[in-house]
């Protein structure tokens, strides 16, 4: 079961995402979302758990739980939704070409 988790330091790691999910279950992926243009954290991540008990283990656990110096969102995941790619925009963002 994939988790959403929320509200992270920037500086959190996807090994301290592990460790504290880890204490409620197997933790089978950890993906924290970087900015592709700069490459920093977005402040939140996925955590996938081996099974769906062991996740919500962890949702009840650590929803509100202080991690570092923020209190952090853990809940389920939601399907990633559909949005139009930036072609259908008109492509090139900021160009100057006619």
């Amino acid at each position: 079961m994939k988790l959403y988790v929320g509200n992270l330091s920037f500086s959190t790691t996807e090994a301290e995402l592990k460790t504290a999910f880890s204490e409620y279950g197997d933790v089978y992926s950890v993906n924290l979302i970087t900015d592709r243009d700069t490459g920093r954290a977005k402040g939140f991540g996925f955590v996938e758990m081996v099974n769906a008990a062991h996740a919500k283990a962890a949702i009840e656990g650590l929803n509100g739980k202080q991690m570092g110096e923020r209190s952090i969102v853990v809940n389920e995941a939601r399907p990633k939704e559909d949005r139009p790619s930036r072609s259908e925009f008109g492509g090139n963002r900021g160009s100057n070409r006619r």
